[in-house]
């Protein structure tokens, strides 16, 4: 839910596509950050060495394709991003910041996917991962009050203790802009519940649910309204520390429809619910492993097994899939943190599960 001591965040769009930059200007982080639905972080201190850093903003627009340097080639959606290169000494580095805003972000780290990875904590219970891009570049990945920032080496070599540090010394371009955008719900931020651009079917986490189809889908609930749609559906609002701000209900029109539940916490940690009537939709039981390193695991609930996975039993990030008496199935994906472990997710899980039961003969899609 929106706060209501900050007003929400509201940022610069072009008109059309046809208005989009032949090549992306050169701005700093501050200059972009009003053309930006994410926070924009910037590095207060470079890797030995480096002494240029320049940055590029890829401004949004609605959908539709144009020829434009850094517009994505699998789709016709042209959402805001920002590109830094970081470069000194004959090495090089990139760094990419945006909002991902078409599905759960795979694994927490979805530019390493496929990769061994490695978690770093780098400071106020934020977590770092390393490991190897699709390029086969040595890359590192973050998400840092929602924003996704991806980090890939592009020329010489770089430490892993001076990646850590570069990721450990991003500060936020514009500090009044952080409670704003954590204030604004997801559907209100998200490119893909705001416009029909074409979907995307990627990884998502440790178990295989590689949705959506090209078709646009997302049938996002209007943000005042979303307590009182949860309300109705037996869904909890609120989880531990996280409250929901966002609700969608995706399908294919017909018989699968499945409910996604975006719950945030205050400092930007996500965890995110889809639930769906048994057989209703496209979680099948039990899940399959997907093809991303990782660990999984049975795991007891009230009788009931719980599939969980997850990266790192410490930080997460973990994905978990359960079933509940009612009838539907459901599954709880979890950003990365120190407060995220295998242990502290579950006690989410079972309170999440709790909470449904406690509704009574819940309403999910019914």
């Amino acid at each position: 839910m929106v706060s209501s001591t900050v007003p929400p965040w509201r940022w610069q769009i072009l008109a059309g596509a046809a208005d989009l930059d032949p090549v992306p200007p050169a701005l700093t982080e501050a200059e972009a950050q009003d053309w930006c639905n994410f926070v924009l972080w910037r590095p207060s201190a470079l890797p030995e060495g480096c002494d240029t850093s320049v940055g590029t903003l890829r401004r949004e627009a609605p959908p539709g394709r144009v020829d434009a340097v850094g517009r994505t080639p699998w789709s016709d959606a042209n959402p805001a991003g920002y590109r830094t290169e970081i470069s000194g000494g004959g090495r090089r580095l990139r760094l990419k910041q945006f909002l991902y805003d078409w599905a759960f972000p795979a694994a927490d780290h979805p530019c390493l996917w496929g990769s061994e990875t490695r978690p770093f904590e780098i400071g106020e219970g934020r977590v770092a991962w390393l490991g190897t891009d699709y390029l086969g570049h040595p890359a590192g990945s973050a998400r840092l009050a929602r924003t996704t920032v991806e980090l890939s080496v592009l020329e010489g070599e770089f430490s892993d203790e001076e990646i850590v540090a570069l990721f450990a010394a991003l500060r936020p371009a514009v500090p009044e802009a952080v409670p704003r955008v954590l204030g604004t719900p997801f559907a209100e931020l998200s490119y893909w519940a705001r416009y029909p651009a074409d979907m995307v079917s990627v990884p998502t986490g440790v178990f295989s649910f590689h949705r959506r189809g090209r078709q646009h889908e997302g049938d996002w609930v209007p943000s005042a309204d979303v307590t009182a749609f949860l309300t109705r559906q037996g869904v909890p609002v609120s989880v531990g520390g996280f409250r929901a701000e966002s609700a969608a209900v995706f399908g294919d029109g017909a018989a699968v429809r499945e409910l996604d539940v975006v719950y945030l916490s205050a400092s930007g940690d996500e965890v995110r619910l889809t639930a769906q009537r048994t057989g209703g939709g496209r979680l099948e039981f039990p899940p399959q492993r997907d093809k991303h390193p990782a660990s999984d695991e049975l795991r007891d609930l009230d009788g009931r097994p719980v599939h969980l996975g997850h990266l790192s039993a410490e930080f997460g990030a973990c994905d978990a899939w359960w079933q509940h008496p009612d009838g539907y199935d459901l599954r709880l994906l979890g950003s990365a943190g120190a407060g995220l472990g295998r242990e502290a997710f579950l006690g989410l899980v079972a309170e999440l599960d709790a909470g449904l039961r406690l509704a009574g003969r819940a309403e999910v899609l019914g």
